[in-house]
């Protein structure tokens, strides 16, 4: 049997980052034919949404896109999640350091940024996602999504698979 590689998706209140990454890695996987290669889902690094659908600006620009919009409710990222997956996706740093310190010492180097991930499979340094919910901008939070998922794809396909 193949191994899955599981993906969890992270930002402050995963209702716009996460979730339109974790829709979008989906789709991604399924255009190139490695649905079956993934586990994929989202999580919060605050209490404050939990229980919210994604953020109607996140639903809008998936759907102008044409990416399927994956259901879900917000939920917080726990411990028994940063053992679970493979790799912890988060879109800044401020919600690595709080992925830190839910994990405590556990699983720091399964943590990551979105935009680590190079087109070519790399990891390299990055800038962060920057939050729609703040700046109202959720076509340019797809564009860094699009290229830190296209990367992240590229780095499974050379590392994990």
């Amino acid at each position: 049997m193949e191994k899955v590689i599981k993906v969890l998706f992270i930002c402050h209140g995963n209702i716009c980052r996460s979730t339109m990454a974790q829709s979008y890695f989906a789709w991604l996987a399924a255009q190139n034919g490695l649905s079956y290669k993934f586990e994929i889902d989202s999580a919060a690094t605050s209490r404050e949404e939990i229980g919210n659908g994604p953020h109607y600006g996140t639903v809008r620009m998936l759907k102008k896109k044409n990416i399927p919009v994956i259901a879900h409710r917000a939920r917080q990222m726990t411990l028994s999640d940063a053992q679970h997956y493979d790799l912890l996706i988060g879109m800044d740093e401020e919600n690595l350091w709080y992925m830190k310190r839910i994990a405590g010492n556990c699983c720091t180097e399964k943590m990551h940024m979105l935009l680590e991930f190079k087109k070519d499979g790399s990891l390299g340094k990055c800038r962060e996602v920057d939050d729609p919910w703040y700046t109202g901008d959720f076509d340019s939070t797809f564009r860094d999504i699009e290229q830190g998922c296209a990367g992240l794809l590229e780095y499974c396909r050379r590392n994990l698979f």
